[in-house]
């Protein structure tokens, strides 16, 4: 089997007293710690993606010819790939108040069955033909059951005084059918990585049904519609217009910085769950802005906002105006900025009607805004009693991404098939193109094999293990192996401090990586050192719960590695190991199972599991390498 990490996975390296040492810092200070290493890793990372994503796109033509793809892409970062099917809306509108002029209707619709989007349509009292419409997606005020719709009233008020149809929808956070934003660090939903599960996904495909609702509208015209929002409905406006070309106008405000300060600077830290997709085919964040282009984009922001500082602001901005200067209109891009800090300033909304009328409607007056009479939040309720019984939205993220459910193959021929197709599946979505080296990993040396050693296992420790602690590792060794063991990242001396591992781990994410993927790669450098160019040595990898799947991964993508044990692991990557969206493609069940031929030998009471893995073993017709132990 060849490596499959698309290079000679394990460089050169450098033998200091009987460790292997990446090469990456000679010359200079090695970091002190695991956290300053891995801080140093991620601006690497960091560095790499922005230049190899704008190495791409040199050129008009080239960005033309990736557009589509570049698209495709997008969407499957967000949950999105493919599109899931347009169900019926099931509108209803259930109530009307008039105030101001304005019509607003109460209403909701079902973006995917049960789960349920909430809003309000704000409209003229007489409306006198199609008009352009607005769809305003919301940031998180926390208005309990009346939802975020109600803190946006002016900007209904205004769009629609002014000749616009404007529906503003509730996000799931915060919203009047409420689910979950904050779900990984939050609520330790870590799952989510694995299942390529993100809210902004919901967010953003809730915006494109109410797309479908507002075309269906007899009142809209549906070729001339604008999207805005601020802070998370900032992020949603991205995500909307760059999803779907239906938008003509957007104005995301406050929603979007970049790479360098969301992992560098661990702004990171400030936001929700809503903000992110998971950069698995490792995309510069402005990317995404990208995907609006040609089409005019006004990015607005707050001076003194904290989570979306002005240097990363400046660099985008500027980068928008190269880019849409290369696509031949730059008229098509603006900034508009406003002292203060985080909030939704009239300054900002005054710059965004201006803006909108003007692509809209070809209108360049100035503008104002009245002071609007609102409504009390309850009376904009889509829901005045209870919510639906059969709402989904508390648990769309364990329905939202289309879970993998493969069925093991039964002849030979279909067995290699199916382990190509995993195997390329793994490596697009979970464990992603070469990284750069972890930063003064240490590796054992071949100097650690006894003389004719024929049988070498490497012990993978989980975080917080210690070799010396493993009785169940002395046990399973006996008098007949030599066990090495290892610490990967995050384990050992390379383990972080208590604080440091959630913001780590939401950072990868935007990176293309998790912590395990990181994990699955160090084991299989290991090997390689520990190997040292020897055929002669029966290499294996040897792991309880967590570590014991993440060396299974590594044998399955490493020829350095001849067989795997695995002791008492997971039932389902649900529980873990983390590597990113890979439950879109297998579980654990298959991965160790499309080891075959390899050696495989399991200890676990988890029958359905071991039926699954000997059912892949006995397709491949090597049913013989594969051994179950109930316990030592």
């Amino acid at each position: 089997m060849i490596d499959r990490f698309n290079r000679p996975i394990f460089p050169a390296l450098l033998l200091m007293s009987g460790l292997l040492v990446t090469g990456a810092l000679l010359g200079q200070t090695p970091p002190r710690n695991a956290e300053e290493r891995m801080k140093l890793y991620l601006k690497s990372e960091v560095e790499r993606v922005e230049t190899e994503f704008f190495e791409k796109i040199k050129t008009k033509e080239r960005w033309e010819k990736l557009r589509p793809e570049l698209h495709r892409q997008y969407l499957e970062m967000l949950g999105l790939y493919p599109l899931p099917e347009r169900t019926p809306l099931n509108a209803q509108v259930v109530g009307i108040a008039k105030k101001n002029g304005v019509a607003v209707e109460r209403l909701h619709f079902q973006s995917l069955p049960n789960l349920y989007v909430t809003g309000n349509l704000y409209r003229p009292e007489s409306l006198p033909g199609k008009l352009p419409a607005v769809l305003y997606a919301c940031g998180h005020w926390d208005r309990g059951r009346d939802g975020n719709k109600t803190v946006f009233q002016h900007h209904g008020f205004w769009f629609a005084s002014h000749g616009y149809v404007c529906l503003i929808i509730d996000t799931l956070q915060l919203g009047e059918a409420a689910g979950i934003h904050h779900g990984t660090y939050r609520h330790n939903r870590w799952w989510w990585h694995a299942r390529g599960y993100t809210p902004a996904g919901v967010e953003c495909w809730n915006g494109m049904r109410a797309l479908d609702y507002l075309q269906s509208r007899p009142e809209v015209d549906g070729g001339k519609i604008a999207v805005t929002g601020i802070s998370g409905g900032g992020a949603s406006s991205f995500w909307i217009a760059a999803a779907d070309e239906r938008i003509q106008v957007a104005v995301p405000v406050s929603g979007m910085s970049d790479l360098d300060t969301y992992v560098n600077e661990q702004v990171v830290n400030g936001h929700c769950d809503c903000m992110f997709l998971y950069n698995a085919h490792r995309w510069s964040w402005l990317g995404i802005a990208m995907l609006v282009a040609p089409r005019p984009l006004l990015f607005e922001n707050s001076d003194s906002d904290g989570i979306f500082p002005m240097p990363a602001n400046h660099r985008i901005i500027s980068k928008l105006r190269e880019f849409y200067k290369l696509l031949g209109v730059p008229q098509n891009v603006g900034e508009a900025v406003a002292p203060g800090g985080h909030a939704d300033k009239l300054a900002l909304r005054l710059q965004a009607y201006q803006w909108i009328n003007r692509f809209l409607r070809g209108d360049n007056a100035e503008v104002s805004e009245p002071a609007y009479e609102l409504f009390p939040g309850a009376e904009l309720r889509a829901f005045p009693g209870d919510l639906p019984a059969d709402a989904v939205n508390g648990k769309v993220d364990e329905l939202f991404v289309p879970r993998a459910r493969l069925e093991p193959p039964r002849l030979l021929a279909d067995f290699a098939a199916a382990k190509s197709r995993v195997l390329d599946e793994l490596q697009r979505l979970s464990l992603g193109s070469p990284e750069h080296e972890f930063p003064v990993m240490s590796f054992p040396s071949p100097a650690r094999l006894g003389p004719g050693e024929k049988e070498v296992w490497l012990l993978v420790l989980n975080a917080g293990e210690e070799a010396s602690d493993l009785e169940w590792a002395k046990t399973w060794a006996g008098a007949n192996r030599q066990v090495i063991p290892f610490a990967p990242r995050a384990a050992g001396e390379n383990a972080f401090p208590e604080k440091a591992p959630w913001p780590v781990r939401r950072s990868l994410a935007l990176l293309g990586r998790t912590l395990d993927s990181g994990r699955v790669r160090d084991v299989a450098q290991a090997a390689e050192a520990l190997r040292g160019g020897n055929s002669q040595i029966a290499l294996g990898v040897v792991g309880r719960k967590q570590a014991g799947v993440i060396g299974a991964y590594a044998a399955l993508f490493s020829s350095a590695i001849d067989q795997a044990a695995v002791v008492d692991p997971p039932a389902s990557h649900s529980e873990g190991p983390i590597l990113l969206n890979v439950l879109r493609v297998c579980d654990i069940g298959d991965a160790l199972g499309l080891l075959a031929p390899k050696g495989l030998q399991i200890t676990t009471r988890n029958q359905e599991l071991l039926d699954k893995v000997k059912s892949y073993y006995q397709a491949a017709g090597a049913e013989k390498n594969f051994v179950t132990v109930t316990s030592f």
